[in-house]
């Protein structure tokens, strides 16, 4: 990971450990600011991807809210950023209603069944009600994380708003990108426009969603300001953006240890981090993280599989190749590890949580900012 001193970390961290860089964050930051101040854009963190609140106060001095998928979370982000909350989740209980009203700025509704059912209780909160939409149109690649995919419960279609009442309703939102650049953000808005444009005349803003890889390498950032300040001029509306991994991607590494290696036709090391507990979207998108030092199977002099010391037979990492022969007590770095990782972590097995820590590489200085216990197994459980 470029500008990350690795070997510093390793040898400062506890194991297991999240460790996020600062100086990487703020890197990520001034590019978010740079879009925020050219096009008008008003950008969220988007909390289900990183939400690490003790890093909040640095994150608020640039992002202008938080996005909220549960009650939950929009207090969090409520208690602990300070801006302002917007909140959406594919559908809310009469009591999650009531305690979001209370939290948040903006209230997304996923159907006219709930905006209807509880306008009672919004049509008197101050809180500005939205709607999200779906534009059917895919740029996914992985089903699971395609909002637009064939019978997805996400948004709603344009044939579903014929005839509806719109009163109070004051901004639509749509979210179908994933880890993705520009242009299939300026393809799908581009749809979006086609059927939904003349709904925005009258409204006070649109919100584009998430899945924007706004600070990766490549990522067309004139594209991006071009397109906000064409809804922001042409509907006289305000334009959110709501990226999760655009904060974190590049910030993180997780430290981990060998335990023991083993030999089942292959050379196997077992880890004190898990695929199913630490890192679950290994199983789920599936993906393969970089190792530092670390290469393709057979690329390198020694090649492993990486599995955790879960009881999960499918605890496996995957397969590298290193230039030494790793031993117990070797330090493995896990890049890229800031995103859907400590949101998504268990506890299964009660095997150990990492630590969370922040590295200030202007210092060289780790803090560990929480350590889990036993104590934080056992109070998920009765």
């Amino acid at each position: 990971m470029t500008g990350i001193d690795i070997p510093k970390i390793l040898e400062l961290a506890p194991s297991p450990a999240y460790v996020v860089d600062l100086g990487r964050l703020r890197h990520n930051l001034a590019i978010l600011d740079e879009v925020q101040r050219r096009s008008g854009a008003k950008i969220l963190l988007a909390l289900k991807a990183f939400a690490m609140w003790s890093v909040f106060p640095l994150l608020r001095e640039t992002l202008h809210g938080v996005c909220a998928s549960s009650p939950w979370e929009a207090r969090l982000g409520y208690e602990q950023f300070g801006r302002e909350v917007h909140s959406f989740a594919a559908a809310f209980k009469e009591s999650d209603v009531v305690e979001l009203l209370s939290t948040s700025n903006h209230l997304v509704f996923n159907s006219f069944n709930q905006l209807e059912r509880f306008r009672p209780l919004w049509e008197r909160s101050g809180v500005s009600i939205g709607l999200r939409v779906n534009p059917e149109h895919s740029e996914g690649h992985t089903a699971i994380y395609d909002p637009c995919a064939p019978l997805s419960r996400l948004g709603i279609p344009h044939r579903e708003f014929a005839g509806r009442s719109l009163a109070g309703v004051e901004g639509l939102h749509f979210h179908t990108l994933c880890e993705q650049l520009f242009e299939p953000l300026a393809r799908t808005a581009r749809v979006f426009e086609e059927k939904f444009g003349p709904l925005l005349h009258g409204m006070k803003w649109l919100n584009l969603g998430g899945g924007h890889h706004i600070t990766r390498e490549g990522y067309d950032l004139d594209g991006l300001v071009e397109l906000v300040k064409y809804f922001r001029e042409k509907y006289d509306v305000e334009v959110y953006l709501e990226p999760g991994e655009a904060v974190a991607i590049g910030t993180g590494v997780l430290v981990s240890e060998v335990l023991d290696v083993v030999h089942n036709v292959m050379d196997i090391a077992i880890l004190d981090v898990s695929a199913t507990c630490h890192m679950p979207d290994i199983l789920e998108m599936p993906y393969r993280p970089t190792i530092t030092g670390g290469g393709e199977a057979g690329e390198l002099a020694h090649t492993y599989r990486l599995g955790g010391p879960s009881c999960l037979a499918g605890d496996v990492i995957g397969d590298w190749s290193f230039a030494a022969p790793l031993k117990p007590g070797d330090r493995l770095a896990f890049e890229d590890m800031a995103h859907y990782t400590m949101v998504k972590t268990t506890t299964f097995n009660g095997i150990q949580h990492p630590a969370i820590c922040t590295y200030e590489p202007a210092g060289g200085e780790l803090r560990v900012v929480r350590r889990f216990g036993y104590e934080d197994f056992r109070g998920k459980l009765s």
